[in-house]
C-alpha cells in the first residue's frame, strides 16, 4: 500500500501554496476493488471518507467496516441501485438526469445531498450534465428537492497533471456563475491520483485519490 501519509502531506501543501486552509479539503480515499482489511489500514490512521463506485461492493464493506465511515458514491449510479446506496452515502457524487434523481428522492427519511456531475470533457462513455445545460439541471434537480451541494466533474484521463488544469478552471467558473442563484452549490468535487495537486491549486473542496493512497487497483473479474 502506497504511504498514505504522503498523499496527506501533499495535499497540505498543495492547500498552503493556494493559500488555503487545509481543513476545506476532504481527502475521499477510493477504496472500490479493496477488501475491507486495507481500508482498515487507513482508517486506523484516523481517515473517515470512503469512496465506492458499485453499489452491491459498497453494501457489503458498508457491514462489514466501522459505523462512523463517511461513504461517498462516486461512480454512475442506475436508478434501481438507489435503493441500496441511499441510506448508506453520506454524499452522491454523481447526479447528473432526472430518473436518477426521482428515484434518489424516493424511499423513508431525508434523501443524503448530492453532487451534479457534469462531462467537462463531452466524452460519450461518461455520465455528467453538458456544461450549457448546467443552469436547468441545477433547477429540476432542486425541483425534485435534492440536497444539490456542488459540482463534481471527471476531466479526460491526462498525460500530465496540467492537462487537467483547464477542466478544472471550467467547473470552478462554472460553479461561480451558479452560486448567485444556488447559494448552496459551493463544492467542487475534482481531483483524482493523477492530478489533485492541481485540482486544490484551483479550488477542489474534495478530491478523490484511489491509487496513490491504496496502490494498483486491483481487479474485479468484471
Amino acid at each position: 500500500m502506497t504511504d498514505y501519509t504522503d498523499v496527506m502531506d501533499k495535499v497540505s501543501t498543495a492547500a498552503s501554496k493556494a493559500g488555503r486552509p487545509v481543513d476545506d479539503i476532504t481527502v475521499v480515499a477510493v477504496s472500490k476493488t479493496f477488501p475491507p482489511e486495507d481500508i482498515v489500514k487507513v482508517y486506523d490512521q484516523g481517515h473517515r471518507d470512503f469512496g465506492e463506485n458499485r453499489a452491491a461492493e459498497l453494501a457489503d464493506k458498508a457491514v462489514a467496516l466501522p459505523a462512523d465511515i463517511r461513504w461517498h458514491y462516486v461512480g454512475a449510479l442506475q436508478s434501481n441501485k438507489t435503493r441500496i446506496v441511499r441510506g448508506l452515502v453520506s454524499l452522491l457524487h454523481s447526479m447528473d438526469r432526472r430518473s436518477l434523481g426521482k428515484a434518489w428522492m424516493k424511499g423513508q427519511g431525508t434523501a443524503p445531498p448530492v453532487l451534479a456531475q457534469v462531462n467537462v470533457g463531452d466524452e460519450s462513455q461518461k455520465s455528467g450534465v453538458d456544461p450549457s445545460g448546467l443552469a436547468e439541471a441545477l433547477e429540476w434537480m432542486e425541483a425534485l428537492g435534492l440536497e444539490v451541494r456542488g459540482l463534481m466533474a471527471i476531466p479526460p484521463l491526462p498525460e500530465h497533471a496540467e492537462d487537467s488544469r483547464p477542466y478544472f478552471v471550467e467547473l470552478r467558473e462554472m460553479r461561480d456563475r451558479v452560486v448567485a442563484d444556488h447559494p448552496d452549490v459551493l463544492e467542487l468535487s475534482m481531483g483524482m491520483t493523477d492530478d489533485y495537486e492541481v485540482a486544490i491549486a484551483e479550488g477542489a473542496s474534495i478530491i478523490r485519490v484511489g491509487r496513490a493512497i491504496f496502490g494498483p487497483r486491483k481487479s474485479t473479474g468484471a
